[in-house]
């Protein structure tokens, strides 16, 4: 299995050197990837609700200045030699298609094929209509359709494309990425982002703590890869078509030890609980997982990244 940390894209961490020593010293640490999240703009007033915490609301921390999410990957690729960048995720409807799929390409050429593209649909309405993108209603078929036209991009020499929100032909689309292919990882837990994941991913990429769709437990994990399977079968393809990745925004000793299935919360207790929830991921096929480690300040960031890594991953 491998294991992933959070490069912050807000906050009081985002200046050069500390995304810079985050990058290098996580790298060092032995850590296989770093996660960059997507938010272009974040509106004053925000009625849509946040889909990852009981309560519906925003993390006020995330209310600060903040980069966008492809320049950021590309930094943190210039700084390192190893480690894979993981758009965690991409909301696919913000940007162009042709567009996206240009700067894809070239973050995967420039960091020698290290890029996963994350992706989903998005959620806030007040975000895409202050970028002005195709209505927010449509995202799901919008985001279908733009991976559909970036993977024609990346991968024919001679790309056309004639869709209801995408079209183009005669074009020169060099140099295709180093990857072949770019490994497309969906985020989400709905019965959408599955079928998502069972036609178009190469990977499912989900959030345990969503209140509508909890995979917070190992049996609710399970039927939820059960559930991914049989989409996967009907859509023609063999389950080893996508690998299977987990995101943990919280662990330890802070999360309730029982989900609300009366089951055990995955990542809550001890490290040795943590551990062991680690290996019977892995015993199921997961084949990463990845960690919010990184807090407000950059010293204290480093050294809990280093015990996580010394007292947890290394022990699994």
């Amino acid at each position: 299995m491998q294991y992933g940390f959070n490069l912050p894209t807000a906050g009081d961490l985002i200046a050069p050197h500390a995304l810079a020593r985050l990058a290098t010293e996580g790298e060092a640490m032995g850590y296989d990837s770093l996660q960059i999240s997507d938010h272009v703009v974040i509106p004053k007033s925000i009625a849509a609700k946040y889909p990852y915490a009981d309560s519906g609301e925003f993390p006020a921390g995330a209310r600060a200045q903040r980069h966008e999410q492809f320049m950021e990957m590309m930094f943190a690729a210039a700084k390192t030699k190893r480690i894979r960048i993981l758009s965690s995720v991409t909301v696919v409807p913000h940007r162009p298609a042709v567009l996206t799929a240009k700067m894809i390409a070239t973050m995967d050429v420039l960091s020698e094929g290290r890029i996963t593209w994350g992706i989903g649909a998005g959620w806030m309405r007040e975000e895409f209509e202050a970028l002005d993108t195709e209505p927010f209603d449509h995202r799901g078929t919008v985001t279908d359709e733009y991976i559909l036209a970036c993977k024609e991009l990346w991968t024919n020499p001679n790309p056309s494309f004639d869709g209801k929100y995408v079209k183009f032909s005669n074009l020169i689309f060099e140099p295709k990425p180093v990857q072949k292919p770019i490994p497309v990882w969906v985020g989400g837990e709905s019965g959408p982002a599955l079928r998502r994941t069972a036609r178009l991913g190469d990977g499912w990429y989900p959030i345990g703590t969503n209140p509508e769709f909890r995979l917070d437990s190992l049996p609710r994990y399970k039927a939820g890869i059960e559930k991914l399977r049989g989409m996967i079968a009907k859509a023609g393809r063999k389950p080893s078509d996508v690998a299977l990745a987990y995101r943990v925004s919280t662990h330890g000793e802070k999360l309730p030890a029982k989900a609300d299935d009366g089951e055990r919360r995955l990542f809550s207790g001890s490290n040795q609980d943590i551990i062991a929830d680690l290996r019977a991921l892995k015993e199921l096929g997961v084949v990463a997982a990845d960690f919010t480690l990184v807090g407000p300040d950059l010293e204290s960031s480093l050294v809990a990244m280093k015990r996580f890594r010394e007292d947890v991953l290394n022990k699994v």
